[in-house]
């Protein structure tokens, strides 16, 4: 069973007084039980519209959407008690303290025990010292936190972290992504993320899916993506003499070349395994110099936004 399976989503928006904006285009995915899924695409792609539609938070347009085999369109407070989401932009009412807007969230959500499930997301996300203090008076990364614990207060099956660390400094992002994971490995949870951050996404999401102008037009992890890409390690070398391009063709694992003059750069999934069967082709020319670069994330945004 899926997590998450939506068939051809869509969704309009009013567009001035006659016209509307189609923000998602026959969108289709489907998001394993228990992975950490990545929604990635440049601003105004629809991302957020996307898991705000998974989370029952709007309707789509058109599609299908099913939450855990629960038609998330017919059956919604059925959905709404598996799932909560986490905004990158929290807000809280500015005058209750952290504990007050914990239980007034754990009210809304109907919970039995709501002292035990208070506690346990306050000493989760160590806010114990902040236990006492208005919304208004925390730092962004505590306000983070809190939002985070919001979303946990239901133990849901299924989160959706909405750019869940920005404008955090670094080392609170970092401490952020540290409380994600461990989340997801105590609880098994399945974790669908959104983030402007390659770094992040690389280190925490299994999958991703890549949104541009409402479509998705990728969908694999960050591994199959730099390969489909043809963005696997480059080796850069630049030499002297004459050197035959047409004689790299005899080795299958090198996936691209670049050539310029006295410069060839070769693509290949692991280049650390052709090093030496490359370099032997070079024994007539002088090498200047070997580079080798890794590729990441950033590199395959920056290709598919184009």
């Amino acid at each position: 069973m899926f997590a998450v399976k939506a068939e051809k989503v869509n969704k309009y928006y009013k567009n001035g007084i006659h016209g509307k904006k189609e923000v998602l285009k026959n969108v289709s995915i489907n998001i394993e039980k228990g992975e950490i899924f990545g929604i990635l695409g440049p601003n105004g792609a629809g991302k957020t519209t996307l898991i705000s539609i998974l989370s029952t938070l709007t309707l789509p347009d058109g599609g299908k959407v099913e939450i855990f085999g629960i038609d998330a369109l017919s059956e919604a407070e059925k959905v709404k008690s598996i799932v909560n989401i986490s905004s990158g932009s929290p807000n809280f009412p500015w005058s209750l303290t952290v504990y007050e807007n914990l239980r007034y969230f754990a009210m809304l959500y109907g919970l039995k025990n709501k002292d035990k499930a208070i506690k346990n997301v306050i000493d989760l996300l160590e806010l114990e010292p902040f236990r006492n203090s208005r919304f208004d008076s925390l730092s962004t990364g505590t306000k983070q936190r809190l939002s985070l614990a919001k979303a946990l207060l239901n133990e849901p099956r299924l989160l959706f972290l909405d750019e869940p660390t920005v404008g955090l400094d670094p080392d609170m992002a970092i401490k952020i992504r540290q409380q994600i994971k461990s989340i997801h490995e105590e609880r098994d949870i399945t974790i669908v993320l959104s983030t402007h951050y390659m770094k992040e996404a690389e280190q925490l999401c299994g999958r991703i899916a890549f949104i541009k102008k409402g479509e998705i037009t990728a969908n694999a992890s960050p591994l199959e993506l730099k390969k489909q890409m043809k963005l696997g390690e480059t080796i850069t070398i630049e030499y002297e003499g004459e050197f035959d391009v047409a004689a790299l063709k005899n080795i299958p694992d090198i996936l691209d070349t670049v050539c310029g003059t006295g410069k060839i750069k070769i693509v290949a999934e692991n280049a650390g395994s052709i090093l030496d069967r490359i370099l032997k082709l070079f024994c007539d020319v002088r090498i200047k110099n070997i580079d080798i670069s890794q590729p990441d994330l950033e590199d395959v945004f920056l290709e598919l936004a184009r």
